[in-house]
């Protein structure tokens, strides 16, 4: 619930160092603002690219600079300078830099809870609870809006499933246009998260069918692959508007939490062998 409040970088709930740079973290409940400082030759790539452990940075940052300049750069080569006074966006899979002799500070808004942070220990294969969501009838709803108001809705859409995801410790691999493929360390997490995420979509006018399982996943840098994958996606087809269905394997791993979930029955998933028991989180 929303509180009047206030924090001082001055005093942060936390510092993050990174070589040649500093994180200040202040929250407000389940707002997390950061204050970035990077000295001049500062350069994503160079020093934080070995602690996240990916190739560019996976985070989607949204702030405004107070001081200095830095160049931004993605991967199909479009560029940005952001200099002080500018309000900026920066996608996932960037690298960015610091230009000429002075230190590059900015706050941001949407993407340092988790950023600089050192990455876990990579394996091939990984136990994760995979989210797949989609918004309900997303093509009527787009014409009905237009082409502007859509883009704006489902803008807002995803900055408060990124919100909702990293609150409950999880990551969004991807958005998928209308829609999501998030992955929890967490099955109960992965659930608190879909739970969450569905009356924040509900104030935006929109309905959201979501799907969990558990399983195996090969991680590569910010994609996952997998059986599990294609089993959550096929468990999120069945539902309906506002309905949250999970595996068999997500329920028997919650059988002692406080959710309660309706049997839904056996269902054939396309493209897997045999029936497989899907279940509705209830209330």
């Amino acid at each position: 619930m929303a509180r009047l409040q206030r924090k001082r970088f001055s005093e942060p709930d936390e510092v993050r160092h990174v070589p040649r740079g500093q994180l200040d973290i202040v929250e407000l409940d389940d707002i997390v603002v950061g204050r970035m400082t990077h000295q001049p030759g500062w350069r994503w790539s160079v020093d934080v690219r070995p602690i996240a452990g990916t190739e560019r940075c996976r985070y989607h940052h949204v702030g405004i600079t107070l001081q200095g300049r830095l160049h931004a750069q993605l991967a199909d080569g479009a560029e940005l300078d952001i200099g002080p006074g500018d309000v900026f966006e920066l996608p996932p899979g960037h690298d960015a830099w610091v230009i000429g002799d002075e230190a590059w500070v900015a706050v941001d808004f949407a993407g340092v809870r988790s950023y600089a942070r050192p990455a876990e220990q990579r394996t091939e294969r990984s136990l994760k609870s995979v989210l797949f969501t989609d918004v309900v009838d997303s093509t009527a709803t787009a014409a009905s809006m237009g082409e502007d108001a859509w883009r704006e809705r489902i803008g807002l859409h995803n900055e408060r499933a990124q919100a909702v995801v990293e609150r409950f410790g999880g990551h969004v691999v991807q958005f998928t246009g209308d829609g999501m493929l998030a992955s929890f360390d967490s099955a109960e997490r992965a659930v608190q998260a879909a739970a969450k995420l569905r009356p924040w979509v509900n104030d935006l006018g929109l309905h959201l069918r979501q799907g969990i399982h558990t399983g195996e996943v090969e991680v590569r840098d910010n994609d996952l692959r997998g059986l599990a994958i294609n089993v959550a996606a096929r468990v999120m087809a069945l539902a309906g508007a506002d309905e949250i269905l999970v595996s068999a394997t997500v329920r028997e791993l919650l059988d002692d939490s406080e959710f309660t979930f309706a049997d839904r029955g056996r269902h054939s998933l396309k493209g897997l062998s045999g029936k497989r028991r899907v279940f509705a989180l209830a209330g």
